[in-house]
């Protein structure tokens, strides 16, 4: 069985602070997307996870403090595709993938739309990711894709579904019709594969108590191939888990 984790850490200084390390040590994951890495490589010490036995590799933005991606992972990738070659996503750092021998896993940061002009990003980023994807599929059948969606897929995966809520970045219904859409083109929410229940989240605003209340959102995903359906046998949300406003999500896969 192999575990794997997706989590948007909010800052990896701040997130080791926290006893990252010690966590990653108690749950034994195989492999863990890390999003919101906010760092480049020379601000944190890298060693401390090769020295749990983790391979790591990561992405930052160009920005400093800003966005940026990681994998670490107990097996040994063939190959290690940082960014997605196509410039203006790139320089945010933002997609990082591991190719093993029977599967991929991509750590994936969706941008936010904090404004306007943002949004337009936004769209302009996830129109030009699902071409890639569907430009993988062909070469990498096995894909998992771990990551900060920035979108909430249905109103069970939001504390607050009324028509309000439809005007705010997240829960657009224009975000909401393009993630159906990327999920039917061939892969399964692990999550809902497994549970159908309401008031499961994995981020919280750090405003007015939002945690604490569970007035949360689903964004974070492992999306995971139609063709690994039969490989998985489990999928949840860690969220008694409080490094970040976000919490890890995680499957279980045998392959």
């Amino acid at each position: 069985m192999i575990k794997i984790f997706s989590y948007n850490i909010n800052g990896i200084r701040a997130a080791i602070k926290k006893d990252l390390v010690k966590w990653i040590t108690k749950s034994n994951p195989d492999i863990v997307c890390f999003q919101e890495i906010k760092a480049n490589e020379d601000q944190f010490d890298t060693e401390i996870f090769t020295k749990l036995g983790y391979h790591n590799y990561w992405f930052s933005a160009q920005k400093k403090g800003y966005s940026g991606v990681g994998i670490i992972s107990k097996i040994k990738p063939e190959n290690i595709q940082i960014g997605t070659g196509i410039d203006f996503m790139d320089y945010e750092g933002r997609n990082l993938r591991l190719d093993f021998k029977k599967f991929s896993v991509m750590s994936l940061y969706l941008p936010s739309g904090t404004n306007i002009n943002r949004l337009e990003f936004k769209f302009k980023y996830m129109y030009e990711f699902e071409k890639y994807v569907n430009s993988l599929k062909s070469k990498i059948p096995n894909l998992i894709i771990g990551g900060d969606y920035n979108i909430c897929h249905k109103a069970i995966d939001i504390h607050d579904s009324s028509p309000r809520m439809e005007k705010v970045s997240g829960f657009l219904p224009e975000e909401r019709t393009w993630l159906d859409k990327f999920i039917k083109s061939g892969f399964i929410d692990s999550f809902r594969y497994y549970n159908k229940f309401p008031h499961k989240y994995s981020w919280w605003s750090y405003r007015a108590n939002s945690r604490n209340n569970n007035k949360g959102w689903r964004i974070d995903y492992l999306l995971v191939s139609e063709a690994l359906r039969k490989n998985l046998i489990g999928s949840y949300i860690l969220d008694d888990i409080v490094h970040s406003d976000h919490c890890p999500i995680g499957i279980n896969i045998e392959i």
